[in-house]
This record gives C-alpha cells, structure tokens and sequence, in this order.
C-alpha cells in the first residue's frame, strides 16, 4: 500500500492536521486569483514541515484552474533552465505568441534552437509573457517545491517573474526552506512545527502499537512538532524503544534526523532495490527508461523495484518519484564514493550523447576519482553550450569541474581562467578568487598572466569600484603589449575609462592623470587604418595629458566615424564612454543621436546590464532639451530593470529629473541615496552629478547660498574638466546672485579654456552667459544676446529658456521694465511648457517684480490624474509602442499593460490610442 496513490493521498491528508491557519492563507489566494488578481507567495520552514503537502493542497483546491508543477532536485543545480523548463513545458505551444526577441530567448535557453546568449531576463520578460498568456484562458496556478534545490538560472528568472506579476490571473507558489535575497520582499509564509495536540494527533496515525505516554511526549517536543519527522522516525523504532528507550542525540539535526531514518530503511531493503535506489537518486530526471538502462549495466533486474515500491520509499510509473527529497539525499549519502562513482559510469553510459550530451557529460564527470583530459573536454563543451544558453551558473559549474580533472599544468590554468572569469559574470566571486589562486599555482604565459590581471580587475571593479580596479586593468594592457597589440591598446583605454568613473575615489596612483600617463606607453595601432577605439584612446589620452584643445581633433573624428567598421557587441561597448566624450566636447548633435542609438542598441542586444546606463545618458539629452516627461520616463524604466536585476547604478536619472522639477524633498532624498551609494562603491564620478543636482535645485530656488556650496564641491575635482561640464555654470550663477565672484574666477578660467577650444554653439552659448553674470555694467548685455542666439541653434532648451531668466533679470536690474518683461515672459512660457516649475516659478516673481504678469493655465489637464507609470505607459502608447514592447520596456506583461490603458483611456476621456496625441501634452518636439 506504502506506493500506492492511495497511500500518497493518505499521507498528504496527515500531513495538513493542524494546518488550519496556512490553508486559509492559499484558500484566500487562489480565490483572489479566481477573481483576476495576481498573486506570488513564498512558502517557507524546515525540511519535512509541510510545504510540499501545502502545494498539493493547493493543486487540489484550485479546481479549474490550469496548475503547473515543478520542483529543484540538489543534482540537478548546475543544469541551466532545467527547473524552468519542467515548469513551462506545458506552456510552449504559446512560444509563437511572444514577441520575437523573447521567443527567441526562451527557445536558446530550453536549447530548441542556436543562438546568441539570452539575457536572463529577456528569458524571464518571455515567461511572464507565457504564463500572462496562458491565464487569459483560465486562472493559473504556478506551484514549485525546493526552490532552494532550482538551478540558478531558473531561481533568478522565477524570482523575477514573481515581482513583475500585475493584473493576471496568476498564482506563483515556491516552497523553500530559508527565504533567500532573491526571494526577499515577497510575500512570505512561514511553516513551523504543529502545535502539541495537533502534533500528537498525526503521531496517532502512524503508530501501530501501544506506546509508553513519556515516549510519546518526547517523540512530540524532540521533533519539535516537524510532520515528516513524525510520519517517519517511529518507523524505525523497535518495540522496546517504543515502550520507553526512545531518545534522539539533541546534537543531531532534524534534517539529519530523519535523512537517518530515510538511511535506515533504505539500509533493510535487499541489495539489488537499495542500488536501484540509487541510480534513480544519481540522476533526478526521474526518466524511468534511462534509469533501467544504467541498473541493467550494472546487472539489476527489473524485479529489484518491488521492494523499495512497497516500502514506499519510491514510485515506479511514468516517472520516478521519491518519497520526499531527503529520500533521495538519504539514498544517495548512503553509498560508499566509489559505488556512487560506478553509479554515475552506467548513467553515462546509458544517456545518449546526441539528445543530451551535458547530462552525459555531468555523470561522467562525477565518475572521474583523479584526473582524466578526455572528460574534461568534454566537460568543456557542455560549458560552451551552457553559455550558448545563457546558463552562466552551468557553465561555470562545468569550467571548474574541468580545471579539477585536468593534469596539465598549462591547460589547466587556461581552464582555471575561463572558470574563474565565468564565476564572475555568475556572480559566484568567492568561487571566482579561488580559482585565480589555483591558476597562480600553475605556470602562465604572458597572455595568461594578463588575462589573470584583467579578471583581478574585474572582480575589483564588480566589489570596490574604482580604488584597484585602474590600475589592475594597466598592469594587465602593459602585459598584453607584446603578445596582442589591439587588445592592449582597448585596455590601456578600459583602464583610463575605469579612472574616469572612478574620479576622486580613486585609490593611491589610480587616478585619472596617473593611469592617462601610464597608457601613454599603449602600443601604436596594429594596421594602416585607425579604428575608433584607436582615436578614442589617443584623443583622451592626448586631451589629459597635454591639455584639452590637444585631445580635440581625434576624438572629433572618433565621433564622425563611431560604429564604423564595428560589430554590434563592440559598438556596444564603447558607446557609453563615445556619449560622455560628447558631453567634453560640448557636441549636443552627437549626444541626441548616440544617446539615443545607445538605447537603440542596448535594446536590440537585450543587454539589461548596459540599458540602464544608456536610459541614464538619454535621460540626461532629453532633460536637457526641455523633455522632462521623456526623461522621467526613461529614469522610470532605468528603476524598472534595477528592481528587476538589483542593479546597482545610482538614481542619477531621478535625481536630474527632481532637479530640474525644482521638488526639493526628492532631490533630498536621492541626494542622500546616491552619495551614500557611489561614496561605498568607489563612484567618484557620482559626487559630482550630486552635487550638481543639489546647486540646480538651490539656483531654481532661489537658495542661492546652498546652490554655492554644492556646485564648489562639484568641481571641487580639478584632474578630471570633465567634472565642470553640468556644475560650473551652476557655480557661476550662484556667485553672480551672492555677490561672490572671486569665488568662481579659477573655474571660470579652466571652464573658458575648454569652451574656447570646443568653439560650439553650446559652449560659446554658456561661456557668454557665464561671462555675463560675472561683468558688471553695460557689457553683459551683448554677452546676454550673444548666448541667446548661440543656444538658440542648439537642442538645448532648457539653457535657452534659464538664459531668458537670467537676461530678464539683469534687464529688471538695469530698469530695463519693457525689455525685461518680454524677456521673463518667454523664460516663464518655455520653462512652463516644460515642467521647470521653480525656475518657472522664479520667472513669475521677476515678472510681476517688472510690473508684468502671466496668464494663468486654464487647462488644469486631466493629464495631472495619471500615476506615474500611467504616464508612461500612456506616452508609450502615443508614441506608437504596442503593448508587448511597452511591456518588455517596463518589465511587466502585456495584459498589465492593456489594464493600465484602460484606467489611462478612463482619465484622459479618450477611447483610443489615436487620441493619446492630443490628450497628452507634446515634449516631443524637444
């Protein structure tokens, strides 16, 4: 009876005594997903508390409803998307539904066709796109045990989607022991030990025999109530025990405790059906065929499962199923290393090598005692293929399995390398130091040795930004000098980037000056032709250390020619440090058009590591440009995929936006974030945008001795005239109103030398404004008219709306009142229209102050009713996006889309899409 379904149901049904309280919590949540709600819970306690009967009280409740099952199995871990693939196999006839990029990514992850690495969460936007699919024709419940058994991959993609669930009719149940940071913030419940009476109510059940009332008791406080342990210890108790010799070692765990009673049953099975065991505990498939194949290699008749089935320690159907998880790990704990060696050998043997050669390659790997070349390669080859997939977890898993069977000493530091660089991008960084440490036992060449430099780097950058990773990276390009010439001269240009960024945190001779000088010794160009990266690099270097004009006439033509002759991963990866040297060269045509392919591209690749940086530069174009709404959007979205990911980039594009919408609390706020954030990863380049947020906000004000203080200390950093750019120009303005010009003359000397070398409408426009507002008399006013008309050929409203601001003021200052109004009026419409409220503001008191006034707004818009993400979506929807593309913008399904619409649609008094444009208001022409 002990394998029989009855039985099954038998135990599950004893397993929820007492578990009134918990079932009322899934009563509750499968009926708000009846209702349309969507819902994640995570399930949480002990091994053997209950969780996996809590799930099958679930799927048995939950009647009509479309339920998906799946579990993690221990030796499963390091197989990429396995747990998610079990869970979504019934789901994969809707692929064809998803928008293409996604179903692209999940075919390569599930390995249903080649393709490019898929980001993870790309994977995860296409499964939250199946399951919001799936639940449009009735509700859906998602129930997965032993998530702390999933493999990576599948845990991170299903935490994602648990997140990310909005208005589907979805239920996502995992049961784990311990809520891990993956897990962290969902709404959890907690599993303890039964109450005492409840406790000995179960115990009632499973005693077969009169039992002394003190053993009973002790048998209820020593388990502390855990249902598993008592289903399962007193069957290994003897009569006597039983009469009043029972005690359990309070050393032991519980885990322990009952894995031992596991042990000791598996332990009386006959021999033939305890190896079955475990041949079907060393492969977690649960394929019956492989299962059979292995125990007939190893001589095991096909009546050795009778015993073990009518123990009902496991059940022999369509699939093999354990008992409980600690069956398996009791079953498998129990065999000595070489029988559990031989085991794995007849798996190998069994699995075919064309359907699934990574298994294959995994249990001969787990067969090897010592080293063997031939396992390694092809353990090296699964590696490829997990990284195909975009399981870096796998892959690394692999690569060190492989370092440890491989003999040569020069294979096995490349192997070491490769496994330890993968340990990094699988954020695996202990695992990733130690296997730099094994590769420095062996002999390296030069390339290696670099290559050990550049992943030291990484891992410095990855943990301390900016304090080892420079001069890590120039140790590493010094290396590879005379063995790879190109890629010495990229990270001759990685490290300077690094110093860049790392500003004034850098550690002791990793600043910027030091690094450019040092990268000065990059070998030449390797061929004829000067690529980008070549100009890049020559242009900065040149630009630090012989002075700015020198840098000029490369890194223009580093700009003209960017993207060609570049793949697309290479244009990727240079095109954040091509937008900012844009921003040095005071080039607003260039920062629109490379900002914006930058998203562009970031995009295409489903490179969310990169996306946030790029949403972060464009944002900064279009606050710019006066497009404040285009901008939150972008900073909306950046915060979207740092939720989703934990990326950790400041707030920078929210700080801008509080800045320049004059909302104080905010700018307090993020100020405070973003400091704390940059200061402990070593992001100097962090304090300086800051800063500049917090002068903006005071100039907007009118707290023009705060905006003072905050703009000196944001170009405060006189290495990098990067840092004058945004800061200096607040700096200028807030002198000229405190009457501390002297204040601003050094900066103001090294801010002309820039802007008279750029020679751009933008930098000549700010150098006359700048000038203006330190000259005292008549001669600010063709300074005055001067910026004007140079700001005015540019993309940069927002500079021309504060330039008529500030002109109008000195013509109210000079009793100028006509000139003066005209002016402030056009300061107060354009900074209006664009949602510069405290500039705006500042325009309207200077106007009235002139003996003018504005029109008050009439058109108190519905448009103000909308959320934040209402808004845009909405502005998505204007702007032509389909649902699928604003969904995978936002990192939700396109049924939360469409809800949202209809809330937007409901507001704004429209029926369609088509009626957006003129619902919302229009930004776009910035």
């Amino acid at each position: 009876m002990h394998g029989s379904p009855e039985m099954s149901r038998w135990r599950r049904s004893a397993e929820l005594i007492g578990r009134r309280a918990e079932c009322t919590v899934l009563d509750q949540l499968i009926g708000a997903v009846r209702a349309g709600e969507s819902r994640p819970l995570v399930v949480h306690g002990e091994p053997g508390v209950g969780k996996t009967a809590l799930l099958d009280y679930v799927g048995v409740q939950a009647l009509g409803y479309h339920v998906l099952r799946g579990s993690g199995v221990q030796s499963e871990m390091e197989l990429p998307f396995a747990g998610l693939h079990q869970l979504c196999a019934p789901l994969l006839a809707g692929l064809d539904m998803l928008p293409q990029p996604q179903r692209e990514a999940l075919r390569t992850a599930f390995g249903m066709s080649a393709g490019i690495t898929p980001d993870r969460f790309l994977v995860g936007l296409a499964v939250l796109g199946l399951l919001s699919d799936a639940a449009q024709e009735r509700p859906l419940m998602c129930l997965v045990d032993d998530y702390q058994w999933l493999d990576r991959t599948s845990a991170q993609v299903l935490a994602f989607v648990a997140r990310r669930l909005g208005t589907e009719a979805v239920g996502l149940i995992v049961a784990t022991r311990v809520v891990d940071g993956d897990l962290g913030g969902l709404p959890a419940l907690e599993v303890g030990g039964l109450r005492p009476a409840d406790a000995g109510a179960l115990l009632d059940t499973v005693l077969v025999r009169p039992v002394d009332a003190q053993v009973r008791d002790r048998i209820i406080a020593e388990t502390r109530g855990n249902p598993l342990a008592l289903l399962e210890l007193p069957r290994g108790l003897t009569p006597a025990e039983l009469a009043g010799g029972f005690g359990l070692p309070g050393a032991v765990t519980l885990s322990s405790s009952i894995e031992g009673s596991f042990a000791r049953e598996v332990g009386a099975l006959p021999d033939p059906s305890r190896r079955l065991l475990l041949v079907a505990a060393a492969d977690p498939s649960g394929d019956p065929a492989l299962v059979w194949r292995a125990a007939a290699l190893l001589g095991i008749g096909p009546d050795a499962g009778v015993p073990a089935a009518e123990a009902g320690l496991v059940e022999l159907g369509v699939r093999i199923r354990f008992r409980h998880p600690l069956t398996r790990s009791a079953v498998y704990r129990s065999a000595s290393p070489e029988e559990r060696r031989q085991i794995h050998r007849a798996l190998a043997e069994a699995t075919d090598s064309q359907s699934d050669p990574d298994r294959r390659a995994w249990h001969r790997a787990q067969a090897v005692s010592g080293t063997d070349e031939e396992v390694a390669a092809e353990l090296e080859h699964s590696a490829n293929r997990a990284r195909a997939r975009g399981g870096l977890a796998a892959a690394a898993a692999f690569l060190l399995r492989t370092a440890t069977l491989t003999l040569d000493p020069a294979k096995r530091a490349a192997r070491a390398l490769a496994a330890a660089e993968t340990h990094i991008h699988a954020g695996a960084l202990d695992t990733a130091h130690d296997l730099l440490a094994m590769a420095d036992t062996e002999p390296l060449d030069d390339r290696q040795r670099a290559q050990a430099d550049m992943i030291r780097a990484q891992l410095a950058f990855v943990t301390n930004r900016g304090s080892d990773a420079p001069p890590l990276l120039l140790k590493a390009a010094t290396r590879l000098g005379p063995v790879d010439p190109g890629l010495s001269r990229a990270t001759h240009l990685d490290a300077v980037c690094a110093a860049i960024f790392a500003g004034r945190l850098a550690g002791e001779g990793a600043g910027v000056l030091e690094i450019a000088r040092a990268a000065r010794a990059a070998p030449p160009p390797s061929d004829d032709e000067t690529r980008v990266p070549d100009l890049l690099l020559d242009g900065t270097l040149a630009s630090y250390t012989h002075g700015y004009a020198a840098g000029l006439p490369s890194l223009r033509a580093a700009l003209a020619g960017f993207g060609t002759g570049m793949s697309a991963e290479e244009e990727l990866h240079w095109l954040f440090l091509a937008t900012t040297t844009t921003l040095r060269l005071w080039d607003d045509g260039r920062w629109d058009t490379l900002s914006a392919r930058h998203v562009q591209l970031a995009r295409e690749l489903g490179s969310l590591t990169e996306l946030p940086l790029a949403l972060t530069t464009r944002g900064y174009m279009l606050l710019f440009a006066g497009d404040l709404d285009g901008a939150t959007a972008l900073a909306g979205e950046a915060q979207a995929i740092g939720d989703a990911t934990g990326a950790t980039l400041a707030p920078y594009g929210a700080l801008g936006v509080a800045a320049f919408r004059g909302d104080a609390a905010a700018v307090s706020d993020l100020h405070e974030a973003a400091l704390r954030d940059v200061t402990r990863r070593g992001e100097g380049v962090g304090i300086t945008f800051a800063e500049w947020a917090r002068a903006l906000l005071g100039n907007g004000l009118g707290h023009y001795d705060d905006a003072l203080s905050a703009a000196q200390r944001g170009t405060a950093y006189a290495p990098d005239p990067g840092s004058l750019i945004f800061p200096a120009v607040e700096l200028f303005e807030a002198a000229a109103r405190t009457d501390q010009v002297g204040a601003a003359s050094e900066v103001f000397d090294r801010f002309t030398e820039m802007t008279t070398a750029s020679g751009t409408d933008w930098a000549l426009g700010l150098q006359a404004r700048s000038q203006a507002l330190l000259t005292v008399g008549d001669a600010a006013d063709g300074l005055y008219r001067d910026a004007i008309a140079h700001l005015g050929r540019t993309r940069l409203r927002a500079e021309l709306a504060r330039t008529h601001l500030l002109y109008g003021e000195w013509l109210r200052r000079m009793r100028r009142h006509n000139a003066a109004r005209e002016q402030l009026r056009t300061a107060h419409t354009m900074l209006e229209s664009m949602g510069m409220t405290a500039f705006a503001e500042r325009a309207n008191r200077e106007l009235r102050a002139a003996g003018g006034a504005v029109r008050k707004r009439t058109d108190a818009s519905r448009y103000d009713e909308l959320t934040a993400q209402e808004t845009q979506i909405a502005r998505m929807a204007r702007d032509g996006l389909s649902n699928p593309e604003i969904a995978s913008r936002l990192f939700i399904s396109a049924h939360t889309v469409q809800y949202h619409l209809r809330k937007v649609f409901t507001k704004l008094g429209v029926t369609s899409r088509s009626q957006l444009d003129r619902a919302l208001p229009d930004s776009r022409g910035a």
